[in-house]
């Protein structure tokens, strides 16, 4: 079984702590939330990157300001594989070039360096609760002060139509997107289109879903040309882990103006659904 990354285990830890505190059973849980026993069994695990709900609800329970949580949560959520299995990261481009590597990485430190922050704060005024020192997010093999150094993965790898039909986590796309829109379906599942700037592509994601149920996307750009040429890319619920988890299909290419397209068909059969946005500079 792949280990869970450094960023899951410590929010995994967290929320063990906060479990705890409830003095609730992976049953009570169950009962007192809209996860299952199981699902949380993974959650707590680290096995699977709990839905965001599920954070919230369990601060609630355990009477924890939810800031912190989250915060874990944002960072264990930017830095994962979008499921509990994924397979070996893909090798670089060759030829990438060192100044855009380099640029990359500070922004992805600064975004790092806020979170911590983030973290720091809202640990310094919560009175009791989860340990401060235990939020500052050291490096998995780091000592005082980790934290604000820069992480050892570069920045995105591909940009654009190099981008076409690859995942946004390996391809490092999803440390920072944008949510062009969000929907609720018929069935119950969340679904959100997403775009990143700086890789210039556009993928979806669902969550709360069942197995069977598919999500498609495409971008068209300004005029129904140019970005990603109306390619539909495509992602379906395999197992209970994926219903359990955030899934995501792969990205296609979009620029600013193009107009992207999700719809979701449900494995019950309630008929597809579909949303739009357009991608703004």
């Amino acid at each position: 079984m792949t280990a869970p990354s450094p960023e899951r285990a410590r929010l995994a830890a967290v929320l063990r702590e906060l479990k705890g505190r409830t003095g609730l059973s992976l049953a009570g849980l169950a009962a007192k939330t809209a996860f299952s026993k199981s699902s949380w069994d993974r959650y707590l695990n680290g096995r699977t990157l709990p839905p965001r709900d599920a954070v919230q609800e369990l601060c609630r329970l355990a009477g924890e300001p939810e800031g912190r949580c989250l915060a874990l949560w944002e960072i264990a959520e930017s830095e994962g594989s979008g499921r509990a299995a994924a397979p070996p990261p893909e090798e670089a481009a060759p030829g990438e070039d060192d100044g855009a590597r380099g640029s990359a990485d500070r922004s992805s430190a600064h975004r790092r360096a806020t979170l911590v922050a983030v973290l720091a704060s809202v640990s310094a005024v919560a009175v009791g609760g989860v340990a401060a020192a235990a939020l500052l997010l050291p490096d998995p093999g780091g000592g005082p002060g980790a934290s604000l150094s820069p992480p050892s993965a570069a920045g995105p790898r591909c940009r654009g139509e190099v981008c076409e039909g690859k995942s946004p986590m390996r391809m490092k796309c999803a440390a920072a997107p944008l949510t062009l829109a969000s929907y609720r379906t018929a069935t119950g599942a969340s679904l959100e289109l997403r775009y990143s700037q700086e890789c210039g592509t556009s993928w979806a994601r669902m969550w709360g879903t069942r197995i069977g149920d598919r999500l498609e996307m495409s971008a068209t750009g300004v005029g129904g040309v140019g970005a990603g040429h109306g390619r539909v890319r495509s992602v379906e619920i395999q197992n209970g882990v994926d219903a359990d988890s955030y899934v995501y299909t792969p990205m296609t290419a979009a620029d600013p103006g193009s107009v992207v397209r999700a719809c979701f068909d449900p494995v019950a059969g309630s008929g597809e659904e579909c949303f739009d946005s357009r991608v703004v500079r």
